[in-house]
This record gives structure tokens, sequence and C-alpha cells, in this order.
């Protein structure tokens, strides 16, 4: 297993420590532009028939004005005109790259937690080093090193660019998470054991194939931490949403589900196991060994099932309209059973607009228009706040003034358009207790999404 036995206290101590503060120490995210290296159909990099220059072992790289290092493993048949995958494994919480290289105590066959056995020579891996054995990405600097150790990998070695990948355990799960968001155009697909959101997010708004693994008994980073992370790539990815099965404790087994309805080419996978805080279970126990486990076997399969094209990016499949014929009613949510509600009856520009037991009163009351707009009160239009385009955008009512972030389109599956953004009026979270406050989010016809007059 890894080599954690020693100080595997100490890291569960520390990360108690960053949630109990709020991850104050962990910086505010991962923005920041994505790396020029895109992730689309196969195109041979730079390193395709040159004779390399990195040869596996430690090697240290400038980023962000730092010197940082790395540790390299090539195929020992490498071939400089054959593209490889390229294979991201981030640390835990005061691990370092050697554990994840050497795979501790149980050796090579949980080398970069077992990919580098179930690979076959068929990919190049890289182990990043954390500053203070951690991912804090203070300022975007760790994002900004996969960036700079992308680009002198490919020009000296030959990958195939629709092939990088990235998995890590705890901390290092938060940091291939934070990559999930932010370079979900450079990665083909994550792996996250037992992460959460520890290194920021980024903007966090487009699909990438997503993997979680998480132990209902973990103790340091909660399940429910896991779960909120997997359910962004849910919505990302356009998956239908559920609550998998997961098992009992007591169990010792595990459940790996496939969500349904996702993007063709963006999966979603939620891998739930009868233990704790472990990339390593083993079923019928509660220990672990990097040996026997299921997990790289699963994650492996999850990686290689994805060929050398990439999908291309989503465009929103044209929703069919239907022309609002004016008339006032309310509005109802399927998923929730609720009406579309204007907080506190207010009357006041910025008022929230959330979801409410119906009752009939003029905050409910909304008026469709030849103008594409939902007016209430008579001169009050649903109005997505500060005219945002991005997922999660806050809705509220305002004075109309004719503009799009104030148009919306009614569509026959129920789903509702703001035409500004191109987003639809979604409940977050599939929540259905009164209050919850509306937003905007990526189309994709769940229950949370849909709406009917009545």
């Amino acid at each position: 297993m890894p080599k954690r036995g020693s100080f595997f206290g100490a890291i569960a101590v520390a990360a108690l420590l960053v949630l109990a503060t709020g991850h104050a120490a962990l910086g505010d995210g991962a923005g920041g532009s994505t790396s020029s290296a895109g992730a689309g159909a196969l195109a041979p990099t730079a390193g395709c028939g040159r004779t390399p220059t990195l040869a596996s072992g430690t090697h240290t790289i400038q980023s962000g004005g730092k010197s940082r290092s790395f540790i390299l493993r090539t195929p020992d048949n490498y071939n400089n005109t054959t593209p490889y995958r390229l294979i991201f494994g981030f640390h835990w919480r005061g691990g370092t790259a050697a554990d994840v290289d050497s795979g501790g105590t149980s050796g090579y066959p949980w080398s970069f937690y077992g990919l580098r056995q179930m690979s076959n020579n068929g990919a190049i891996f890289v182990a990043p080093q954390g500053i203070g054995n951690g991912w804090a990405n203070s300022g975007n600097e760790d994002v900004t090193l996969v960036d700079d150790l992308i680009g002198r990998i490919e020009a000296d070695l030959c990958v195939d660019t629709s092939q990088r990948f990235a998995l890590g355990f705890s901390y290092g799960g938060g940091m291939s998470y934070s990559l999930a968001c932010s370079r979900a155009t450079v990665f083909r697909a994550v792996a996250v054991y037992a992460g959460a959101q520890l290194s920021g997010c980024g903007d966090g708004t487009q699909p990438i194939a997503y993997m979680g693994l998480h132990g209902i008994g973990d103790s340091v980073l909660d399940i429910s931490q896991g779960r909120s992370l997997r359910d962004r790539f849910v919505r990302n990815n356009g998956c239908t949403a559920q609550n998998p099965p997961e098992p009992g404790p007591g169990s010792r087994t595990h459940t790996t589900t496939a969500y349904s309805g996702c993007r063709a080419g963006y999966p979603v996978v939620w891998a739930a196991f009868d233990n704790g805080h472990m990339p390593g279970p083993v079923d019928g126990t509660y220990t672990e060994s990097g040996i026997t486990t299921w997990t790289k076997g699963e994650v492996w399969r999850f990686f290689s099932q994805f060929g050398t094209t990439r999908p291309p990016d989503p465009t929103p499949t044209p929703t069919p309209t239907v022309t609002p014929t004016p008339g006032t009613g309310a509005i109802r949510g399927a998923g929730s059973g609720r009406c579309l509600d204007v907080s506190g009856v207010s009357q006041a520009n910025g008022a929230q607009v959330q979801i409410w037991d119906c009752n009939g009163q003029a905050n409910q009351r909304w008026t469709t228009t030849g103008a594409g707009e939902l007016r209430v009160y008579g001169n009050k239009c649903l109005d997505v706040a500060n005219q945002g385009t991005a997922n999660g955008a806050l809705v509220q009512i305002w004075d109309c003034n004719g503009q799009n972030n104030q148009k919306w389109r009614l569509n026959t599956d129920g789903t509702i358009t703001a035409v500004g953004a191109s987003k639809c009026l979604d409940v977050p979270g599939n929540a259905t207790a009164n209050g919850v406050k509306l937003a905007i989010w990526t189309c994709n016809g769940a229950a949370n999404q849909r709406w009917t007059r009545t």
C-alpha cells in the first residue's frame, strides 16, 4: 500500500484542520486561462519522432518563479513514434511524488495508484511534488505547474493529446478535481479518490469524464463532500440526476454506478465502499492493499475506454419552442411541486426568486408577454442578475427594460431558457424545499428544470 502508515494520523489531523478553518489556507480557486495544449482529436506532439532528452526519474522545472520537482515514468519500450496516454498522479496531504511513484509497501503493483501495472507499459506517468507536501494551489500555482509540465513533456515525448488523465487521493483528489474544473478541455478524464474541494475549482462549468471513489465511513473527508464534487459533473455532463446505491455499514463491499443520460463521451461513475479514508480498499476486509484492491482495475477500465478522439465540445441540442400566449398564472416546478415565487412578496429591484408552496398570491402570478418576458406585479420582469451567463447566476426581479437577460423562451419539454445566457431556469441541487433560490444552468431536461403553467 502507499507508504502512509507512519504519518497517516498527521494527514488526518491536517485535513480536519483545513476543513475546520474553512479552507483559509487553500487559496481562492483554480482560475486562469486554459493551457494552449488542447484535448481534441489525436494530434502528434512536438516530441513525436524525436530522440527524447527526458528519461524516467526525478526532474525539476521552473514554474511560477519557483523550482518544482516531478517524477517521470516512461514505458520500458518507449517508441518515439507511438503517441502515449499521459497520466498525472497526485499525492495526498503529507505524501510525496516518490510515494505515488514507488507504490509504498505494495511496491510496483500500486505505483501511480496501480495504473502503471494496469497499463502494461502503455502510458507515460508523471507525479508532481506539491509545495509543503500539499496542493493548496495558491494563486493557481499548481494548475500552472501542470500546464508547464504538459508543455515540457509533450515537447520532448510523444503523447496522444486526446488521452490526458489525472487522479489522486485525498488532497491529491482535490487537485484532480481542480483540474476537472479548470482544465476540462485539456484532460480527457479524472478519478478522484476520497476528495473534497481543497484546491479550488476555477470556472467548473464544462463537461469532463469523471469518476469518484469514496468510503462511506470516511472520517477525514466525509463522503458528502465526495458526492458534492460528483454532482457538479453529473450536471455539467447532462447526466440524469439520481441518488446512486451505496453499500451499507458492515457489508465490506463496494458499489459502482454509471450514471445514465450523460452526453456521449462524458460519463460519470460513482464507486462507494464500506471503509474509511483510503484509496486502496479490499472487499471483505477493513484493510487496504495496493496489490489486491479493486480500485485500480475499475479506474483503469474507466480511463482506457476512451478512444483517440475527444467528442466535440457539447452544444445544446435545439429544443422546440412555443410562442408564449399572453396570459397570467402560476409556474410550478416539476421536480419540487412548488411555484415560482418572489421572496418575501417583495417588489424591490433585486428581490430574489425562489420556489415556495403554491398559494395564488400576486408574487406567484407571472404574465408571459409577446416580447418574451415573464412579468410579475405588472411592471417587474424575471431577470438574470447582472446579465450573468455562467452556471449558477441567480435569478431576481427588476424593472422591465427589454434587455436579453429578461427574455425567456418557453420550450415544449417544459424547460424555460434564459435567452441571453442560453441556459435553463434551474432549481439548484435538485432541491425541493421552500425558499430555495433559483439560478440558471446548462440545460439538461431534468425535473428541476421543467415547469408547468397552472
